[in-house]
């Protein structure tokens, strides 16, 4: 597995986290088996992360205040842009894991007609829709989320824990 980690300033009403970045795990999974969907939930679970949704990726720029986001690509394809209007543009795929900090505007740009995606939020961590600009409270909630104990893909010795830091 080959991990990405890059940090995302606040850009036009989005606000990004203001010291997490976001991690990208690039094929997380040598073989996830004949459903990785249950490959990602199970792992996701495993690790503190319970898994809430199977779906595809919102098509519209939107960032969750409440909690951070962890999304595995068990099929199909991705381009998204990340950060906020004019953010950074990547594609993931099938094995593919995204880690969203509190704050980060994410969105689907395209997708493959077959794309399946596992959503999943540290426990304890209701998610939000946030498609405006945050107030001042929100921002203050963002930044004091409580740290997750473990790595959704790789636990207790995961490149999160490296990553993000305590402040």
């Amino acid at each position: 597995m080959q991990t990405e980690a890059f940090r995302l300033a606040s850009r036009d009403w989005v606000p990004n986290h203001p010291r997490l970045p976001v991690l990208l795990y690039h094929q997380a999974f040598d073989d996830p088996g004949d459903d990785a969907a249950a490959a990602f939930e199970e792992r996701f679970d495993r690790n503190g992360w319970p898994p809430q949704w199977r779906a595809g990726i919102y098509d519209f720029h939107h960032y969750h205040s409440t909690a951070h986001e962890v999304l595995g690509v068990a099929k199909g394809s991705v381009r998204l842009v990340l950060g906020g209007p004019g953010g950074r543009e990547v594609e993931v795929g099938a094995g593919d894991v995204v880690l969203l900090p509190a704050g980060t505007g994410h969105r689907s740009v395209d997708s493959s007609d077959d794309l399946l995606v596992v959503g999943a939020y540290p426990r304890g961590q209701k998610w939000d829709i946030c498609r405006e600009a945050p107030t001042q409270e929100m921002l203050q909630r963002i930044e004091r989320l409580p740290f997750p104990a473990c790595d959704p893909v790789g636990g207790e010795q995961g490149p999160m824990l490296a990553c993000w830091s305590t402040p």
